[in-house]
């Protein structure tokens, strides 16, 4: 695997690349990897010659600098995964390679950076599309690859890049859980033991959704989802809510797409997780 810490070095090497007719996979992240990171390697090296995986804990998407500092860094363990799975390129920057001093950024992405995630993180995703913008411009990919875990993300993510008129495919590939069915995520090493055990409630939670989609209307599933989740103890609900797959509004059984969603601090540790009930076409 080729690893590159600079813009400079990354770019000549990929025009080689280019130049000799290969496609480019993109899977940016934050380091921190688990099985969840490389399913999306194994998706983009199915779809595309080149893989590329970025590790970069991007400081203008947290708007808590605890949980910046608290984000684990695990690079020697994340370099021996990306070697496990054969990924052909790691880009590795440090923060001064991407940001130069006091930079301003706004992108117009409308409500949807203000529901949901938006609402509890204010910022986040003006510091996401930032970092994304930044990165597709440097690795300049044929397709990137996101996991559904971060479904909104997905969505503004596509919306900057379609107003935006950014040359890239995005795919959005299916969450990867754990045998007891936790959504797998960075954050999990911070769970306790019981900690744990408390989490199982949100994937329950949304399988007993699907389960149960044409048996209750949404008011009622969406009521008896919050009881499901206010009586787990060490829970603190953020939100859950079944949205339009598409606009993230409260949805309609007639939906294109609809999309369940839940957010909740188990202990001190916060998680997002979702099922798709309706697939749009």
């Amino acid at each position: 695997m080729n690893i590159f810490t600079t813009k400079q070095a990354l770019n000549q090497y990929l025009e080689q690349s280019r130049a000799s007719g290969k496609t480019i996979g993109f899977v940016p992240t934050l380091g921190a990897l688990h099985q969840g990171h490389l399913s999306l390697i194994r998706q983009a090296q199915q779809n595309s010659d080149e893989v590329v995986c970025s590790i970069f804990v991007n400081p203008s998407q947290f708007n808590d600098p605890k949980d910046l500092e608290k984000y684990p860094r695990t690079i020697e363990a994340d370099i021996k995964l990306l070697e496990g799975v054969k990924c052909d390129v790691l880009f590795n920057p440090p923060v001064s390679e991407i940001y130069d001093g006091n930079e301003q950024w706004h992108l117009n992405i409308g409500e949807l950076e203000r529901l949901l995630e938006g609402k509890f993180r204010p910022g986040h995703y003006q510091g996401v599309t930032q970092v994304v913008y930044k990165l597709f411009n440097i690795v300049k990919p044929d397709v990137a690859f996101f996991g559904q875990k971060d479904y909104q993300q997905f969505l503004i993510i596509s919306k900057m890049v379609e107003s935006l008129n950014m040359p890239v495919k995005l795919v959005m590939c299916p969450i990867m859980r754990e045998t007891d069915g936790l959504a797998m995520s960075s954050r999990n090493i911070h769970l306790t033991a019981e900690d744990r055990q408390h989490a199982l409630i949100l994937s329950k939670t949304l399988n007993w959704i699907k389960n149960n989609f044409d048996r209750n209307s949404l008011p009622q599933l969406k009521t008896q989802a919050e009881h499901m989740i206010n009586d787990e103890p060490g829970l603190e609900l953020d939100y859950f809510e079944i949205a339009d797959g598409d606009t993230l509004h409260q949805a309609t059984k007639d939906a294109n797409s609809i999309v369940a969603l839940v957010a909740a601090k188990v202990g001190k540790t916060r998680l997002i997780d979702n099922v798709l009930l309706v697939h749009g076409s």
